[in-house]
């Protein structure tokens, strides 16, 4: 349990920090809003992306709350 929330934090904190860089890097990293755009503009992209929240809102709010003891 500790490994897998340190592998959030460090991603959450990448993930921050591209979004604060991106629009300090004069064009060498895109900003979130053009990186989302771009993915967003493809119709297999965004069920992806909601076939990935749906599974990580199922395995982080769910699964915290069902009895494991059956």
């Amino acid at each position: 349990m500790r490994l897998s929330s340190l592998v959030f934090l460090l991603c959450a904190a990448a993930v921050v920090a591209l979004i604060v860089i991106g629009p300090l890097s004069a064009g060498r990293i895109a900003p979130a809003g053009d990186l989302l755009d771009r993915v967003m503009a493809n119709r297999a992209a965004r069920i992806a992306i909601l076939v990935f929240w749906a599974w990580l809102g199922w395995h982080v709010l769910v699964a915290r709350t069902v009895d494991p003891q059956l």
